[in-house]
C-alpha cells in the first residue's frame, strides 16, 4: 500500500438502506407518547428492546403480533427489556384502547408516520409492520416483519437467558486532580451556603426547560462564585486534567461550564436516574462531562453506564471521572453519609458557536422559578 495515497471515506458513497440493520446503531427520533410528548429514543439505553411497527391493530396481522407479544409480556419487566409499539391509527388509541403497561410495555403515537419512515415501514403504497430487536447499546440486533414476531422474541428471551453482558465503557478516571485542602475549601464553602434543590434540563418544544423532580433527582448544589475558588478550579484543570483528556480522547477542552459543589446525601438517599447531558438544545455544545469528588467518606454515590452494564465507577477524592456527554449515565443513591462534588462540563470553539445559536432557546432558572 502507497502510504502517500490519499486516504479512502471512511462510509460508502451509496445511499444508505431503507431500513436499519444489523449492528447499525437505532436511528434516532423523537415521538408522541402518554409517558411525554416528546419521548426520545436517547432516553432510552440499558435495556434490551422490542420495537414494534404494528400500524394498526385494525389490521388482522397486527391485532395477532400484538397478541403474541402480551401472550409473552413477562419478557419485558422493565429490568432487562422493554417493549414499544408504534401505532400511526389514532383508533388505536381512542378507540381499542391501547395503553402503556407497566412494567415493560409502553406506545407511541406516530401519526404523521416519520418514524416509520425512518424505520423502512412505510413503502411504496402502503406499510409494512416490522419488529426489531436492539440491544443495550441501542444498537439493531434483528429484524422480522410481524408475522414473525415469535422469532424475534425467542432470541430476546435467549439472550436474556445468558448473563448480563458486561462491556467496559469508554470513561477515563484521573487521580489526584484536586488536592484535599483544596478539596476541604470546597465542602466549607457548601457547609457555610448550604444547597438548593438542583433540576434538570428538558427540551419542551423549541424551548430548553429547568425542571424540578424529586423522582428524577434528588441533589441540592451550591454555586461557586469566588473568583479565587474559580479561577484555582479552573487552573487545577486545565493543568492536571485536560491535559489526560487529550491523550485518551485526541480532543482539547477550550471552555468549561458550570462552578458547583454538588451534595448528595443519603438522607434523602441523593441520587441521579439515567440520563444524558446534551439532549435539549441549551445542552448540545457540551462534549464531556466531568465527576470530581471532593471526599470518600460514604456509601453508594458512584457512577453507572447502563449501557455497559452494571459496573460502577467512583473517583477517588480529588480524583475525576471523564466521560462523553452522549452517554447514558447515573448516579446510584447514597447510603451513607454524604458526597460532595464539582461537576462541570467541557467543551470546545466549535461548541461555543452551537451554545451561542442556541441561546435564545433556553429558559433559566430564575425565569422558572427555581432560583
Amino acid at each position: 500500500m502507497d502510504p502517500n495515497a490519499p486516504a479512502e471515506p471512511a462510509a460508502p458513497a451509496a445511499s444508505p438502506p431503507s431500513k436499519p440493520g444489523f449492528g447499525e446503531m437505532a436511528p434516532p427520533f423523537t415521538v408522541a407518547s402518554d409517558i411525554n410528548p416528546e419521548f426520545m429514543l436517547r432516553s432510552l439505553g440499558g435495556t434490551w428492546l422490542v420495537l414494534m411497527f404494528f400500524g394498526s391493530l385494525g389490521h388482522e396481522p397486527s391485532r395477532l403480533a400484538h397478541e403474541r407479544i402480551l401472550a409473552r409480556r413477562a419478557l419485558f419487566d422493565d429490568r432487562r427489556a422493554q417493549f414499544f409499539g408504534v401505532s400511526v391509527d389514532p383508533a388505536d388509541k381512542a378507540q381499542r384502547g391501547v395503553r402503556n403497561a407497566l412494567p415493560g410495555l409502553r406506545y407511541f403515537w406516530d401519526y404523521d408516520q416519520a418514524v416509520s419512515r425512518l424505520y423502512g415501514a412505510v413503502i411504496p403504497g402502503g406499510y409494512a409492520p416490522t419488529a426489531f430487536l436492539i440491544d443495550a447499546n441501542l444498537r439493531i440486533v434483528a429484524s422480522e416483519s410481524i408475522s414473525r414476531v415469535d422469532v424475534l422474541l425467542d432470541r430476546l428471551e435467549a439472550q436474556l437467558l445468558q448473563p448480563a453482558a458486561e462491556t467496559p465503557a469508554p470513561v477515563l478516571t484521573v487521580p489526584r486532580v484536586l488536592e484535599p485542602a483544596f478539596c476541604r475549601r470546597l465542602i466549607d464553602l457548601y457547609a457555610a451556603q448550604g444547597g438548593r434543590a438542583s433540576g434538570f434540563m428538558l427540551q419542551v418544544g423549541d424551548q430548553t426547560v429547568a425542571v424540578l423532580d424529586d423522582k428524577v433527582k434528588k441533589r441540592r448544589d451550591v454555586s461557586i462564585t469566588d473568583n479565587d475558588l474559580i479561577q484555582g478550579l479552573r487552573a487545577r484543570l486545565h493543568r492536571r486534567l485536560i491535559p489526560m483528556i487529550e491523550q485518551a480522547f485526541m480532543w482539547r477542552a477550550t471552555r468549561i461550564e458550570r462552578y458547583i459543589v454538588a451534595c448528595y446525601s443519603a438522607d434523602d438517599a441523593g441520587f441521579f436516574s439515567r440520563h444524558r447531558d446534551n439532549t435539549t438544545l441549551g445542552t448540545a455544545h457540551r462534549r464531556f462531562a466531568v465527576s470530581i469528588n471532593l471526599n470518600d467518606d460514604f456509601d453508594g454515590g458512584d457512577l453507572r453506564f447502563p449501557e455497559f452494564g452494571m459496573r460502577t465507577h467512583r473517583p477517588p477524592a480529588g480524583g475525576a471521572t471523564v466521560f462523553s456527554c452522549s452517554l447514558l449515565h447515573e448516579a446510584t443513591p447514597v447510603t451513607r453519609g454524604v458526597r460532595y462534588a464539582t461537576l462541570p462540563f467541557l467543551y470546545d470553539e466549535a461548541g461555543a458557536a452551537i451554545r451561542q445559536a442556541n441561546a435564545g432557546a433556553v429558559v433559566r432558572l430564575e425565569d422558572a422559578g427555581l432560583e
